[in-house]
């Protein structure tokens, strides 16, 4: 399939699809194609999802759903798509998904796909029910996919080049293993936030979205906090405090008691307010239902340490103090040139 046209069509058709799952509900609309044979479908899926794993809420699976939405329009898709030309050298695409929060891989599969190559697909089985239903309606929209799409839970072969994400252990295991083939490979990243202690109750508000948007499970979920010296977090706590029907989560409750647990046998000194425990800590990744901090006391040498960091980090929430910052509550609706670990996978595909 050499038509580029083609392929923006039939994923701004998947985004039409895909509208009648938001976070306001799901609603069946009349003019979507082949609905008949895809709503019910999807629609138990989404509503399933919490059976197979008890991260992915209904909440949850809808917010990825109304983001994937958005972004599948036609000028979207069309100014993500600037830099193919038609004589990209077809290619098989092997890419190695991600399950910690639902249709994680869908970036990389859109990336493959309309760039004009074929995509083997090997799903965490952390989030393998969605995708599948999703590349069936692609196929229906555009029989140009038929052949191009194939899932496995077999060892990988007969593949070009590799998009992995995972672990830093299973990235390691990645590189071992797919080392002489083009490929990009991902390890864990985290997110972080710089408070000056000016925020306004809206921002540290929004900050609680970028915090437990998907519990935390996210690569772009704010995990650790830059705070200055004395800071005083009883604004950043009142803020958070909308968040708090998040301890109703058995998942969620269960982590929250058990590193509770974990600290306090530890002696670790603890800010906590029933549902999010703050532990002052130099590492960036912290466990789900608690957020590290720390504290800085020069701004310009943060900016240096952030630098040198930069290899763990994915996002960095702040206002008008550091480049490449992104708004308070908008780690979670990435736009599509917001390429994971700052590394255009589209680029890598048109030049293989």
């Amino acid at each position: 399939m050499n038509n580029l046209s083609t392929r923006i069509k039939a994923f701004s058709l998947l985004g039409d699809f895909l509208s009648q799952f938001t976070t306001e509900g799901i609603l069946k609309k009349e003019d979507i194609p082949h609905n008949e044979l895809f709503f019910e479908a999807f629609k138990l899926q989404v509503e399933r999802a919490e059976e197979f794993n008890g991260w992915f809420t209904l909440e949850n699976v809808l917010f990825a759903c109304e983001g994937w939405s958005n972004s599948l329009t036609t000028a979207k898709l069309t100014n993500f798509t600037t830099g193919i030309t038609s004589n990209v050298s077809h290619k098989t695409i092997a890419v190695i998904m991600a399950g910690n929060i639902p249709l994680v891989g869908f970036h990389d599969f859109l990336s493959v796909l309309i760039s004009g190559h074929s995509i083997l697909v090997k799903q965490s089985s952390n989030d393998k029910h969605l995708l599948p239903i999703l590349a069936k309606y692609l196929q229906y929209v555009c029989d140009d996919f038929k052949n191009k799409i194939t899932f496995t839970q077999e060892k990988l072969n007969n593949f070009d080049a590799v998009i992995a994400t995972g672990s830093s252990n299973t990235a390691r295991y990645f590189e071992y293993y797919f080392g002489k083939y083009p490929s990009i490979i991902r390890e864990n990243r985290n997110s972080v936030a710089i408070l000056t202690g000016n925020e306004t109750t809206e921002e540290l508000t929004a900050l609680a979205d970028d915090i437990f948007k998907y519990f935390g499970l996210g690569c772009r979920s704010v995990s650790k906090l830059f705070v200055p010296k004395d800071y005083n977090f009883d604004a950043f706590f009142k803020a958070v405090f909308t968040h708090k029907d998040i301890i109703n989560n058995a998942k969620y409750a269960n982590n929250y008691d058990y590193n509770k647990a974990v600290y306090l046998m530890s002696l670790f000194d603890l800010l906590e307010n029933g549902f999010l425990m703050l532990k002052e800590d130099e590492s960036y990744s912290s466990p789900i239902s608690s957020v590290f901090y720390e504290y800085y006391t020069d701004i310009d040498e943060l900016k240096k340490k952030l630098n040198n960091d930069k290899h763990k980090i994915q996002c960095i929430v702040a206002k008008n103090i550091i480049d490449g910052e992104i708004a308070f509550g908008q780690t979670q609706k990435p736009t599509l040139t917001d390429f994971a670990d700052n590394v255009n996978t589209l680029d890598f595909l048109t030049n293989l």
